[in-house]
């Protein structure tokens, strides 16, 4: 089977064999995968001499399913999530746990997002919001405009910031206040919420060092949040902090059970009355907003690439020459 994988700054497609079966998991035939711009391209930028696997959302068909396994059967079409099970590969072993049934109503285009919609879901649940609350969100990238959707869908007041008009542009359907003023974004602020400050704010943006970590503690109310998604490196003043006793909080990927060797390589679920929200659930709660029409994702795939052309779909991705926030690889 082929790969993407990073190796001396520059992605490459690479033949391996074909992954075994294990109890419990379900080998997948790709259908789509989709490209996390922000976390692949570092990736390549950090890559030496020796490969690294890319990629950790798709969609495919189960091919073959694992001991253990009731819950799917060959034929089914699935999302699935995390690396190093998922990955721009023509043939996935994915842990049961990391999986969800697509409905025939989802487009499987759609539905290779599903990643990308569990870490979403989750950096709103870590950000503990109520209804009708406002929340911030800065940085409209991928990750971002996902959140933005998600969160006006649930009904919260989302005011959403980004220095690209053409980011901006695609929450406009969504009828979601964006700027790309700071100016116009905190005078938003003090209007919506009659000058308390929002609840939350999700900084998606990346740039490791950014006056953003200190800007947006303007932004909040005493005692609200701020929640880390991005690339930014935590740099939070104690005046301001201390000022209106600020949470400051950090969204791990798609939810509990990431990295955790027993939920993931061993697909051992946790129990649904401890852990309610797993990073499997958090991907079939994704599927279900785009099953019933709650958000719509469409603007999001609006580049499609062959999977033998995803060398030069890195490189244009590297040099902002692609005006589309992700590419969706299509396997043959």
């Amino acid at each position: 089977m082929k790969s993407i994988v990073a190796c001396n700054q520059v992605a490459h497609i690479k033949d391996y064999e074909n992954p075994e079966i294990k109890p419990s998991y379900l080998l997948i035939k790709t259908l789509y995968s989709a490209v996390s711009p922000g976390t692949e391209n570092t990736l390549i930028s950090i890559s030496g001499d020796h490969d690294i696997p890319l990629g950790y959302s798709a969609v495919g068909v189960v091919e073959e399913c694992g001991e253990q396994i009731t819950d799917y059967q060959v034929g089914d079409i699935v999302a699935c999530y995390g690396a190093p099970y998922v990955g721009h590969s023509e043939y996935l072993a994915v842990p049961s746990t990391l999986c969800a049934k697509v409905p025939d109503s989802v487009n499987p285009k759609e539905a290779a997002l599903a990643g990308i919609g569990a870490i979403a879901i989750h950096a709103l649940r870590v950000a503990k919001l109520q209804f009708g609350e406002t929340v911030v969100i800065v940085g409209l990238g991928l990750l971002g405009q996902m959140i933005a959707k998600i969160a006006n869908a649930a009904a919260y007041n989302v005011i959403a910031f980004d220095l690209l008009p053409e980011r901006i542009a695609l929450l406009q359907e969504d009828t979601i206040s964006a700027f790309t003023q700071l100016s116009d974004m905190e005078s938003e602020v003090k209007k919506a919420t009659n000058g308390q400050g929002a609840d939350a704010v999700l900084l998606c943006a990346g740039g490791k060092k950014s006056p953003l970590t200190q800007q947006c503690l303007n932004w909040i109310r005493n005692q609200g949040k701020v929640v880390i998604v991005g690339d930014i490196e935590p740099d939070f003043p104690r005046n301001l902090m201390f000022a209106k006793e600020a949470q400051i909080l950090i969204s791990r990927a798609g939810g509990p059970g990431r990295y955790d060797p027993l939920y993931e390589k061993q697909a051992t679920d946790y129990p649904y009355g401890y852990i309610r929200w797993t990073e499997g659930r958090n991907v079939k709660e994704y599927i279900r907003l785009v099953h019933d029409k709650r958000i719509d994702v469409q603007s999001f795939l609006s580049d499609e690439v062959d999977f033998d052309e995803a060398p030069s779909a890195y490189e244009e991705l590297k040099m902002n020459m692609s005006q589309s926030l992700t590419k969706i690889f299509r396997y043959n």
